[in-house]
C-alpha cells in the first residue's frame, strides 16, 4: 500500500461499519487528539487470548478489552515511558482483598459500579468462570496459571455476589503477580455461555467476539487488516481514558511502517529492526521508549538430549567460539544488554545474568579436543519472521564455528511454523528469544531448564540436580535458602550451558512527540488506557 491509497483509507476506516457479531453504536466523532493510528507488523488473529493457537497480538486484546481482579503498580522511568512494579499490585476489578491470616487463601471484594459492555454487573460468578476456564482449557493459558499454582476450578470460590475467593494449594510467591498478567481475565459469563453453542468454554464464539467489561470495545476486526477499537466510556477500574478511538493497522513491511512514522502519517509503532529504531533513536523527529524486557533473553539452544550436543565439553566449546560483541552490533544494532563475559559466580541473583563466556576460539578448541567429537555437520534453525534479527546471528554462528570443524547449515522457518518446529525438539541448534511475564530467576528456569520438559525447555535440558534447585528456590519462604538455590542453578546454568545467552533485549516502541503516556506491561502490547495525543 502506498501513502496516497493509505491516506485514503482511513476516512473509511475510522467510519467504517463494524463486522456482523461485532457491531456497536455509533458516538459522537472523536476529535483528532483523541485517535490514535498504530501500524503494527500483524494483528490479532483470535479475540481470546485464552484460546488455543493465539497470536501475540491477542495480548492486546485482552489487556484494553477486558478487565483483571488486579494490575501491577505502574512505576515511571523516564520522561517517555512507565513500566511496573512486580511486587505491589494495585485494584482493577477488585476494590480490595485480603489474604487470610494461615495463608491458604485469599478474598476479593469486586466493584460496586463495575459492568460489562453488555451493561449487566460484573459478579463473583464471571470471576470463578472466567479462571475456571483459564485452568481448564489447555494450552499456554492452563500452563502460565498453573505457573503461580493456579491449577484446579475448586480452588476458585463465589462467595456472594461481590465476593470471590481463591484457596491457595500451597505457599507460592508468583500466585498473586501471576493474577496480573493478561491471561486471567474476566469475561461476562452470561453473554458466553448464551452463545456458547453447547461448548461450556464456548470457544468459538469468544474467539470472535469480545464479552468482557474493559476500558476499550473492538468496532470491528478485519483479520490481517486492521482492529478499530473504541472507548467504553462506562468503564470504571481506573481513570478514563483520553483515547476514544485505537485504529490498529496491519502492515508487514516494516520499511513502510517506519516510513508512515517518520511523514507523521501513523503516530506510533513497535516490532521495528532494531537498524531502524536505532536510526530514529539517534535522530530528533520521533521519540523511542527502549525497555530491556524483564527475563528475556536472545540465546542459543544446543540440543543436550541427543549427539552431539549432549556432550557438555562441546557445549561449552561453542559458547567460547560465538562472536558475541559482532552479533550485538551487526544483528541487535546495540539494541539490548550484554550477556557474556560475565564473572564466573553469577554477580547477582537475578535474571537474566552475564555468562562467563566470551569470544575466545583458544579455549573453544580446547574444550573441542577434551570432548572428543570429531569434525561434524549439523543444523541451526532460525525464524524468518525475525529474520532481520536471527538472520545474521544465524551467519555469525556459522562462521565462528567453522575453525571448530563444526560445519553448520542454516534452517530458516516460516513465522508462522516456527513455534510447531521448535516444540518438535528435534533440531539441534536454535536461535531463539524468550521471554517470562514474572521477574524471577526461579520463573524464567523452571519453564526453560526444568526437567518437566515445558514447551520452552528447546534444549530438552534434563538434570535433576538443576529440578531440585529450581524446585526448592520456587517454594521455599526462607530468604537464605532462596538465595543459596538461585545461585546453585545459575551456577549449574553456566557450566552446563544448554542455552548461550547472547542479549537481553530491548522492547522498542518508537511515537511521535506528541504522543504520550506510554506503559510498557509484561505482555509488551501497547495499553491504551494510558496512551494520550497532545
Amino acid at each position: 500500500m502506498d501513502r496516497r491509497d493509505f491516506l485514503k483509507a482511513l476516512p473509511a476506516a475510522a467510519a467504517a461499519v463494524a463486522a456482523p457479531a461485532i457491531r456497536e453504536a455509533k458516538a459522537q466523532a472523536p476529535t483528532r487528539n483523541e485517535t490514535l493510528l498504530l501500524v503494527q507488523e500483524y494483528g490479532p488473529n483470535s479475540l481470546d487470548m485464552q484460546g488455543l493457537g493465539s497470536s501475540q497480538p491477542v495480548n492486546g486484546v485482552a489487556l484494553n478489552c477486558y478487565d483483571r481482579l488486579v494490575s501491577f503498580k505502574r512505576q515511571r522511568v523516564d520522561d517517555i515511558t512507565t513500566s511496573f512494579d512486580i511486587n505491589a499490585l494495585e485494584p482493577e476489578l477488585a476494590e480490595s482483598w485480603q489474604e487470610a491470616s494461615d495463608g491458604t487463601s485469599v478474598t476479593f471484594k469486586l466493584r460496586a459500579d463495575a459492568r460489562f459492555h453488555s451493561g449487566r454487573s460484573v459478579t463473583a460468578k464471571d470471576v470463578k468462570w472466567s479462571l475456571d476456564r483459564a485452568v481448564s482449557i489447555g494450552g499456554f493459558a492452563t500452563t502460565q496459571m498453573n505457573a503461580g499454582s493456579l491449577e484446579k476450578p475448586e480452588q476458585f470460590v463465589a462467595v456472594d455476589d461481590k465476593t470471590f475467593r481463591i484457596d491457595f494449594l500451597r505457599r507460592d510467591k508468583l500466585t498473586m503477580p501471576n493474577l496480573a498478567v493478561t491471561i486471567p481475565f474476566v469475561f461476562d459469563s452470561e453473554l458466553a455461555i448464551r452463545n456458547s453453542g453447547g461448548d461450556p468454554w464456548a470457544k468459538e464464539y469468544l474467539k470472535n467476539n469480545i464479552a468482557g467489561g474493559g476500558a476499550f470495545k473492538v468496532e470491528a476486526w478485519r483479520p490481517g487488516t486492521e482492529t478499530i477499537y473504541v472507548r467504553n466510556d462506562d468503564w470504571k477500574s481506573g481513570p478514563l481514558p483520553r483515547l476514544r478511538r485505537v485504529i490498529a493497522r496491519d502492515i508487514p513491511s516494516p520499511s513502510t511502517r517506519r516510513a508512515l512514522l517518520e511523514r507523521g502519517d501513523a503516530d506510533i509503532s513497535y516490532g521495528l529492526p532494531p537498524k531502524d529504531f536505532a536510526d530514529l533513536a539517534a535522530g530528533n523527529r520521533i521519540r523511542v521508549s527502549a525497555v530491556p524486557v524483564p527475563n528475556a533473553i536472545w540465546y542459543v539452544a544446543l540440543n543436550s538430549a541427543n549427539p552431539p550436543f549432549n556432550n557438555v565439553k562441546l557445549r561449552q566449546a561453542v559458547a567460547w567460539a560465538l562472536p558475541y560483541e559482532q552479533i550485538m552490533q551487526a544483528s541487535l544494532f546495540g539494541r539490548g544488554v550484554p550477556m557474556w563475559g560475565g564473572p564466573s559466580t553469577p554477580a547477582r541473583l537475578t535474571w537474566p545474568v552475564p555468562f562467563p563466556y566470551s569470544a575466545n576460539i583458544a579455549r573453544a578448541r580446547a574444550l573441542m579436543a577434551e570432548s572428543g567429537v570429531g569434525p561434524f555437520t549439523t543444523s541451526l534453525l532460525f525464524d524468518a519472521g525475525s529474520g532481520t534479527i536471527a538472520e545474521p546471528m544465524a551467519v555469525l554462528v556459522k562462521e565462528a564455528l567453522a575453525p571448530l570443524g563444526i560445519t553448520v547449515e542454516l534452517n530458516k522457518i516460516p513465522g508462522a511454523n516456527f513455534r510447531g518446529e521448535l516444540n518438535k525438539k528435534t533440531a539441534p541448534m536454535a536461535i531463539n528469544r524468550f521471554g517470562g511475564w514474572l521477574d524471577w530467576p526461579d520463573y524464567f528456569f523452571f519453564w526453560n531448564y526444568h526437567g518437566n520438559n515445558s514447551i520452552f525447555n528447546i534444549p530438552s535440558y534434563q538434570n535433576p540436580a538443576m529440578d531440585r534447585l529450581i524446585d526448592a528456590a520456587r517454594f521455599t519462604q526462607d530468604p537464605a535458602v532462596y538465595a543459596q538455590n538461585v545461585r546453585g542453578f545459575l551456577e549449574l546454568g553456566m557450566h552446563d550451558v544448554p542455552f548461550i545467552p547472547i542479549a537481553q533485549p530491548f522492547h522498542d516502541v518508537a511515537m511521535q512527540r506528541t504522543i504520550g503516556g506510554y506503559q510498557f506491561w509484561p505482555c509488551r502490547e501497547p495499553d491504551f488506557r494510558y496512551l494520550t495525543k497532545g
